[in-house]
């Protein structure tokens, strides 16, 4: 009898190259969209290589994805935080090498303004965000705060400007605060950030509001602080309602949304680098 053939060998699929959508946007066209001219653009690869851009970008929306989901540090007792708002989970993140032509405030002298900060609308991927009532630039900085250790920590950094704005999601779901402080330098700004990984349970950023938007009394919110340069940005995020985020709540795009109040920064690192070289 005559055996039967074998039977054909299965041809491996061929598996597709998955694009990470974070890694997209992270890109040169972003750049563009922030105002930056092809020069410019040239200036900031120069001093932080695309490649390092993107790592560093990526490496920052993983860290701000952690938010909420494994970190939750003990809760202040009423004693030591009073009534006072400050967030429930907070994360700190110090700076990276791309800001390195900022890292001292004397290299970037050009005071804030709160037109270079906060746009009227911030927008990433399906979250948008609006202004809600006029933020507030003051020179002032422990007045924007509560809490003795901020204060002695923004004391001791030489702190110089604090910039506040206050957002809403276009569903009236979430608010979102973002507060930039402009310090002495790097060493200044990682301080604020890193320290407030403890520090904010009895000390923080005093939330701005208007008639319709503001932080829910004793709702839960997240924060972020990320230090970049002589500057130091605070992200404080929350539900409308105050309740804890839930499956269809995604707190890592509507970090990242706000966080469109940096590109002011990027295009200070482009001010203070010197033009590259003429190639030969």
């Amino acid at each position: 009898m005559t055996p039967p053939p074998p039977a054909p060998t299965p041809t491996p699929g061929r598996k597709r190259r998955r694009t990470s959508g974070k890694a997209q946007t992270w890109s040169v066209p972003l750049l563009e969209e922030w105002g930056l001219t092809r020069t410019q653009q040239r200036l900031v690869l120069v001093f932080g290589s695309l490649a390092g851009v993107l790592v560093a970008a990526l490496a920052l929306t993983l860290a701000i994805s952690a938010i909420g989901n494994d970190f939750e540090p003990e809760r202040a007792t009423a004693s030591v935080i009073g009534t006072e708002p400050r967030p429930d989970v907070y994360r700190g993140w110090p700076s990276s090498k791309v800001f390195a032509p900022i890292a001292e405030s004397r290299a970037d002298p050009k005071p804030l303004t709160v037109k270079d900060l906060f746009a009227k609308t911030l927008k990433e991927g399906r979250t948008t965000l609006r202004l809600a009532g006029s933020p507030k630039l003051e020179t002032d900085c422990v007045a924007a705060t509560w809490g003795q250790g901020f204060a002695d920590l923004l004391t001791q950094g030489g702190c110089t400007q604090v910039a506040r704005g206050l957002y809403a999601s276009a569903d009236g779901r979430y608010v979102a605060q973002y507060t930039m402080f402009n310090l002495r330098d790097t060493a200044a700004a990682d301080a604020l950030a890193n320290t407030l990984t403890t520090l904010h349970r009895g000390g923080w950023v005093r939330p701005l509001q208007t008639p319709r938007v503001a932080f829910p009394a004793g709702g839960h919110t997240e924060a972020s602080g990320h230090a970049m340069g002589h500057y130091a940005g605070l992200v404080w995020i929350g539900r409308a309602d105050g309740a804890e985020p839930g499956p269809r709540d995604d707190f890592v795009s509507l970090s990242l949304t706000v966080r469109a109040t940096e590109k002011a920064i990027f295009r200070r690192i482009v001010a203070a680098s010197p033009a590259p070289a003429p190639a030969q």
